[in-house]
């Protein structure tokens, strides 16, 4: 089948192998029955996989069903899916089809099927194996026939580690796995998707298209686009818009762009290749392991310390520990020398590697320090998005910013 003709039936832009891979997927396990597994960051635009897939499939002239299932509170998302019989709950007035029953025939789409409670996984295990629902309130199950596309932002294998996904539930979706690729893996269809959307919004605001300098093509393609294309999309809309020069610059391009002019946080001179990691988040979190790995080797020092020396003063600090370091690294200032639960050595003469230790570790804390200033500078100084940038919580950035005395 010709995927260009796809394209335009269904306005997707590029030409990046990743894309035409999934695209070409799509089509192959349309005519089939299989459920899929749509995965990819948010913004890509995975819902055209299943549009695609619907499409092309025996069920095409039946109902196609798009369900946000993020966006349906808890309480409610059973019978939203399934139905309710009257009397069920209070608000229960009659009976109510769900859209399992509506998509008889047909196709419905999960997105963000990963937000789904356990006890709705369970029930949704129960359709893709024998066909059969039952209505909330009701005790007779119902038959129905559809095709199940879900999607996801999240690694669903993660969530089954942790508890919170059902991985029989995991495998019967996952049976064929398509993934739509971020738009930062598609640097040459980038400027073609700009130039479309700036197309559409000269249109739709009758004013004369904007285009980009060499410079600012530049800039476009080397942003990471945390968006994808929704923020392409928003970003082209805001220029095309706020500026009324049609030649838009490299500067002007970089105004609208959050961290375009820190692409890249400080070079880290310590040991360890951070050249290729993907985001600010995982150099971050490559530095702090470094550092607990550097509280290890100086345990061992401190150790070795104590046998060598029996009558030095030693004092416990309990509380100076790093604690549950996936979750939330604390860092104490740096005006004695840690270990976890271990002996503290208040020596009176220099000890030279001791001292060595020190100052790598004070160096520790000042990247630290250097990368909550960048985070904040990035969000304009927004806390919770510099959290979440570095990947703590808000609470744990306030402490830290008086701790290192940040004046933010």
């Amino acid at each position: 089948m010709n995927l260009q003709a796809i394209k335009q039936r269904f306005g997707i832009i590029g030409n990046s192998k990743g894309l035409n891979r999934a695209l070409d997927i799509a089509v192959q396990v349309a005519p089939t029955d299989l459920s899929v597994l749509v995965t990819g960051e948010s913004g890509v635009g995975k819902e055209k996989i299943p549009q695609i897939i619907h499409a092309y499939s025996r069920r095409k002239h039946n109902n196609y069903i798009a369900v946000n299932c993020g966006a349906i509170p808890e309480g409610t998302i059973d019978s939203e899916l399934f139905g309710h019989v009257k009397g069920a709950f209070t608000s229960a007035h009659s009976d109510r089809k769900g859209y399992f029953e509506e998509a008889n025939k047909g196709t419905i789409f999960l997105d963000e099927v990963a937000e789904l409670p356990l006890a709705t996984q369970v029930r949704l295990l129960r359709v893709l194996e024998i066909g059969e629902f039952i209505k909330v309130g009701s005790s007779k199950p119902e038959k129905t026939d559809v095709r199940v596309v879900a999607a996801t932002n999240v690694d669903l294998q993660q969530r089954v580690s942790e508890g919170k996904f059902r991985e029989d539930l995991f495998y019967r979706l996952n049976t064929v796995p398509i993934v739509v690729p971020p738009l930062r893996h598609r640097q040459d269809d980038i400027h073609l998707l700009f130039r479309k959307f700036a197309s559409d919004f000269s249109e739709k605001y009758n004013m004369p298209a904007i285009r980009l300098s060499d410079d600012a093509v530049h800039v476009l393609n080397s942003y990471r686009w945390p968006g994808n294309i929704r923020q392409l999309k928003n970003i082209t809309e805001q220029i095309s818009i706020i500026e009324e020069k049609r030649v838009i610059s490299a500067e002007m391009l970089k105004s609208y762009l959050d961290g375009a002019e820190a692409s890249n946080l400080p070079v880290l001179s310590k040991k360890g290749n951070y050249e290729n990691f993907a985001s600010e988040r995982e150099i971050l979190y490559q530095v702090l392991f470094d550092m607990k790995r550097d509280m290890n080797e100086l345990k061992l020092l401190v150790n070795d310390i104590i046998q060598q020396n029996p009558n030095v003063k030693i004092t416990n600090y309990p509380n100076n520990t790093f604690n549950n370091f996936d979750n939330e690294v604390q860092i104490n200032p740096i005006n004695h020398v840690y270990s976890n639960e271990q002996p503290v050595i208040h020596h009176h003469e220099p000890h030279q590697e001791h001292g060595e230790v020190v100052e790598e570790v004070l160096s520790l804390a000042e990247q630290e320090k250097e990368l909550i200033i960048k985070a904040l500078e990035k969000h304009n100084n927004k806390r919770k998005l510099a959290a979440e940038e570095l990947g703590i919580s808000e609470r744990t950035l306030y402490r830290k910013i008086k701790e290192y005395q940040i004046n933010k």
